[in-house]
């Protein structure tokens, strides 16, 4: 019996200990992304998008596993909430790998970088969203519930950076039609790393409830 009990927490573990890696690679392509664009390095851009796949890979490899573990043991209670959570936090993880695959992807479509204005809200807002899905997979892999929370009440100052860069790219559109491809181009920017604010968020949730067996409910929206 207490091999069969090792067994099983050894698998959690590693179970475990994947989604963490997959988290750190997530954020390390996301950072990456949006300095790629914001230089215009396309090399590095395609580097990027290429290294999707590995992603791709962890997430089915952590779905093979925990439904493995599920089959085998028939968990109940705490140990069936944790492979439960690593499988979603991984289908979380991996759309952030596509949503940043999608600016990486879009560096080459500019006929160059864009302006020092538009860089800097690019910058600060792919900085917010990375910090900000850094900090959730530390919450994560220490299973603290109340770092997670903290994150998912913090999800309002991604939304109003959001909506702030989002209102200025519009400006200089409607201040400079020349501009408006490349404007385009920026908001879906801004709009997929929004998007993986609300992954990070998916993500709070998930890592509380692992933790305390509850929901959050009234997501905060700025």
């Amino acid at each position: 019996m207490e091999h069969t009990f090792r067994a099983v927490d050894e698998e959690l573990k590693g179970l475990h200990s994947l989604v963490a890696a997959m988290g750190e690679l997530a954020v390390s392509q996301l950072r990456s992304a949006v300095a790629a664009f914001v230089r215009n390095d396309t090399a590095e851009a395609a580097r990027i998008a290429a290294g999707d796949r590995e992603l791709d890979d962890m997430d089915v490899e952590i779905e093979r596993r925990a439904v493995r573990f599920i089959a085998l043991h028939q968990p109940m209670a705490d140990d069936l909430r944790a492979p439960i959570t690593a499988m979603k936090t991984a289908m979380n993880l991996e759309r952030c790998g596509d949503l940043a695959k999608n600016v990486a992807k879009r560096t080459g479509q500019l006929a160059g970088p864009p302006s020092a204005d538009e860089a800097k809200g690019l910058t600060e807002l792919g900085s917010l969203v990375a910090d900000r899905l850094e900090e959730v997979m530390e919450a994560y892999r220490a299973e603290d519930a109340a770092a997670a929370k903290q994150v998912w009440e913090r999800d309002t100052d991604i939304d109003e950076l959001h909506e702030k860069v989002f209102r200025q790219i519009l400006e200089t559109m409607s201040g400079d039609p020349s501009s408006v491809e490349a404007s385009t181009h920026l908001l879906f920017i801004t709009k997929n790393l929004e998007r993986i604010g609300d992954h990070a968020t998916n993500i709070a949730e998930l890592v509380c409830y692992q933790a305390t067996g509850g929901e959050l409910s009234d997501r905060p929206k700025g």
